[in-house]
């Protein structure tokens, strides 16, 4: 795979086209892996497949499961003693590192100043501002929120900052953040969505943190349309989107014929992965999911279907319940009728061994998470270097700082 080395504007269109059909063909190939959800489907397709590597991951010990959650490469090495092309994992992920973490922790609004600022967004906003140096002249900072990221660029030498937000009340608190401290930034209410959103002027680069989905892509559209002369943006939540399956932006995407089609809940895989919870909320949520599994395998025999019954989301006094509490409430949901006499505990335990087993196999399914969202992104880098700009991907933090760490920054070329 060929891509640039130097974290400098310059990815040249081969680039991009080589690295985007390599992971799409990657992903096309083991579609069997990701696309069945682990909690809906007990025996995908692929245990059945692939029976040994199924025979593995069904006798990894707890400790090596959480170990290689988050050493995903590791993991990928050892499943290619089962299917060999896993190996290219590594590769296929590896992207340049933007801002060394001098650089952001210089380009880091200080904390006397982040008022209403969580302290990982502070930090977020520096790596970005860093990565995207050195940022000056007029800025549109798109779905600004309070604007922390706009008062960080302007502490860095981009002034005036404009940003558009939708929510009336984030307008004026960060309006006011901005006058207390004398920063040179205005924030306007703006939908981004509306058909006449206007870009301020070809003179004004755009930047995007964290804008989710049909957002972050509106602002690919209309700023290259008005060839803004920069372009910075890291993506969040490509499934939030009108769409019902993912439409490619690039024109070279677009006319592959083995173009990967996703729905709106194979993007969300894009983006299941989370910074590690407290213990508390992770045994929490393990426990109220043995109950989901639970109950699922319980409806199954009683409904007489291999078939996944989906339950909503249930009020939280039922976590201080137990298992036969949130059993009634779900069949009451589901209008499902229950046996007087029920072993409860033998349909706890079933659904402690299931959580045991999606454990296991959404390990295997999340070694996808990153080239699908890497498939998407690369689709926006040719999309912008078709508009004329040459683009530069990488990483602008550590996923332990937020996952959602690649940044898109495109320059546009001077005709």
């Amino acid at each position: 795979m060929i891509r640039t080395a130097e974290p400098g504007p310059g990815q040249r269109v081969t680039d991009f086209h080589q690295h985007w059909q390599q992971l799409n063909d990657w992903l096309v190939k083991y579609q069997t892996f990701w696309r069945p959800v682990p909690f809906m489907e007990p025996e995908p397709a692929w245990c059945h497949q692939y029976p040994e590597l199924a025979g593995w991951l069904d006798h990894l010990a707890d400790d090596d499961c959480d170990y290689l959650a988050d050493h995903l490469a590791e993991f990928a090495q050892n499943a290619a003693i089962f299917v060999p092309e896993l190996k290219l994992y590594r590769e296929l992920v590896d992207l340049p590192v933007l801002a060394l973490e001098s650089e952001a922790h210089q380009a880091t609004l200080p904390e006397t100043h982040a008022v209403d600022m969580p302290g990982r967004k502070r930090l977020q906003a520096g790596a970005f501002a860093a990565a995207v140096l050195p940022s000056t002249g007029p800025v549109l900072d798109w779905c600004c929120g309070k604007g922390h990221l706009a008062r960080t660029l302007t502490g860095q030498g981009a002034e005036p900052v404009l940003g558009f937000e939708w929510d009336p009340e984030l307008v004026a608190d960060g309006n006011r953040l901005a006058d207390r401290y004398g920063d040179p930034v205005r924030l306007q209410h703006q939908d981004v969505m509306a058909k006449n959103v206007q870009w301020p002027g070809r003179a004004c680069q755009g930047v995007a943190l964290h804008a989710c989905g049909d957002l972050h892509r509106q602002l690919l559209q209309v700023g290259s349309a008005a060839q803004a002369p920069r372009l910075s943006l890291s993506p969040c939540c490509y499934q939030r989107t009108e769409a019902r399956s993912y439409q490619p932006l690039s024109q070279r995407a677009s006319a592959c014929g083995r173009s990967l089609i996703l729905d709106r809940s194979e993007l969300k895989l894009a983006v299941q992965e989370t910074v590690t919870a407290p213990a508390r909320v992770r045994k929490q949520t393990a426990r109220i999911s043995a109950w989901r599994l639970g109950f699922d395998a319980l409806q199954r025999h009683l409904r007489g279907t291999d078939d996944y019954l989906p339950v909503p989301s249930h009020p939280t006094r039922l976590n201080n319940g137990d298992f036969e509490q949130f059993c009634r409430w779900a069949a009451q949901k589901k209008k499902l009728d229950l046996p007087a006499a029920l072993d409860w505990q033998h349909w706890l335990n079933k659904g402690e061994r299931r959580l045991q087993q999606v454990r296991r196999h959404e390990l295997l399914r999340h070694l996808f998470r990153r080239p699908l969202e890497l498939v998407l992104v690369l689709d926006y880098g040719m999309f912008l270097e078709e508009q004329g700009y040459e683009v530069r991907l990488g990483t602008f933090c550590e996923r332990s700082l937020t996952p959602r760490n690649l940044l898109l920054d495109a320059v546009r070329v001077a005709s």
